[in-house]
C-alpha cells in the first residue's frame, strides 16, 4: 500500500479504537459505584481509615471538581479494561498483513498470555494495597489521621495495578526476542545481575517508599525472568541441535579449505585449458 493509504488505514483504526473506548467508558459510567467501591475496600479495611462516624471511610475531597476528575479516571480506565478484546483487535488488524505466517502464530500465543499476566500483576498490587497502607500508617503519630484524597487514593491505585501489570508482562518479551533470534541466552546471562538490580531499583520508584510494596513486585519480577531466562536456555539449544551453524557469523559459516593449493597444477590446468582452445 501507498504511504498515504497507510496513513488512511491508521487513522479509521484510531477513530475506531476511540469510539470503543467511549462506549466502554458509557460501561464505566453505569457500574460507577460498584468499581469505586471495590477499589477502595482495601483502603476502609483499615482500622486507621474509620475516623469518620459510623466507622466509614474518611477520603475527603478539597476541590470542586476532585469528584469529577475521580470518576473520569475510572470510566476510562474501566472502558480499556472492559473493551479491550476489541480495540487491540483494531491495533492487530493494522500491523497483522506485515507479519510472516510464523509471527503471527506467536502473536496469537503471546497476546493471551500477556493479558492474563498483565491481570495476575494488578490482581497482586491490588491484594497487597492493606498491607502496604497499613505499614505506611504505622509511622503516623498518635494525634495525627490518615485523610487520603479521593484524587491522591485512586492514583495511587492505578498506578500501583498498571506498574504491577506491565512489570509481569515484561519477561514474556524477553522469551518472544528470544524465539525470534533478536536475543540470546548468552546476552541474558551475561548481564542478569544488572537485571536483578534493575529489578529492584525500577520497584523501589514505582511503588511507595515502603519494603512490603517493593519486595511483591520485585521478587516476582525477578521469579519470572529467571523463568524467562530458563527457556530462553532451551531455546538456544534446541536451535543449535537443528542448526549447529545458527550461532555464528557469516564468515565462521563459510568452509576454507586449509590445504593450500599447488600453484603448478593450477599453471599446469590453465595452460591444458588454453591449448585445448587453441586446437
Amino acid at each position: 500500500m501507498p504511504l498515504m493509504d497507510h496513513l488512511r488505514e491508521l487513522r479509521n483504526r484510531l477513530a475506531k479504537v476511540l469510539l470503543i473506548l467511549c462506549l466502554g467508558a458509557v460501561l464505566g459510567f453505569v457500574f460507577y459505584d460498584q468499581i469505586w467501591d471495590f477499589l477502595t475496600k482495601p483502603y476502609c479495611s483499615l482500622p486507621a481509615s474509620q475516623v469518620v462516624e459510623g466507622g466509614g471511610c474518611s477520603l475527603i475531597v478539597t476541590g470542586p471538581f476532585d469528584a469529577f476528575f475521580v470518576a473520569f479516571k475510572i470510566w476510562l480506565f474501566v472502558g480499556a479494561l472492559a473493551t479491550a478484546p476489541l480495540w487491540l483487535y483494531q491495533l492487530w488488524a493494522f500491523v497483522a498483513p506485515a507479519l510472516h505466517g510464523s509471527e503471527k502464530k506467536y502473536a496469537y500465543i503471546f497476546a493471551p498470555l500477556a493479558g492474563l499476566l498483565f491481570v495476575a500483576g494488578a490482581a497482586l498490587a491490588y491484594m497487597i494495597t492493606a498491607l502496604a497502607l497499613q505499614m505506611l500508617f504505622g509511622f503516623l503519630p498518635e494525634d495525627a489521621d490518615p485523610y487520603l484524597t479521593i484524587g491522591e487514593y485512586l492514583n495511587y491505585m492505578l498506578i500501583m495495578m498498571g506498574m504491577f501489570g506491565l512489570g509481569f508482562v515484561m519477561p514474556l518479551l524477553v522469551v518472544l526476542l528470544n524465539i525470534v533470534g533478536l536475543l540470546s541466552h548468552e546476552a541474558i546471562a551475561k548481564w542478569r545481575r544488572v537485571i536483578i538490580f534493575c529489578a529492584f531499583l525500577v520497584a523501589a520508584v514505582v511503588t511507595p517508599a515502603e519494603p512490603i510494596s517493593m519486595l511483591a513486585l520485585a521478587v516476582p519480577l525477578v521469579v519470572l525472568f529467571e523463568i524467562a531466562e530458563l527457556f530462553c536456555f532451551f531455546n538456544d539449544r534446541r536451535r543449535k541441535r537443528r542448526d549447529p551453524t545458527s550461532e555464528l557469523a557469516d564468515d565462521e559459516i563459510s568452509d576454507l579449505d586449509d590445504q593450500p593449493s599447488d600453484l603448478e597444477e593450477l599453471e599446469d590446468s590453465g595452460s591444458g585449458k588454453g591449448s585445448g582452445k587453441g586446437d
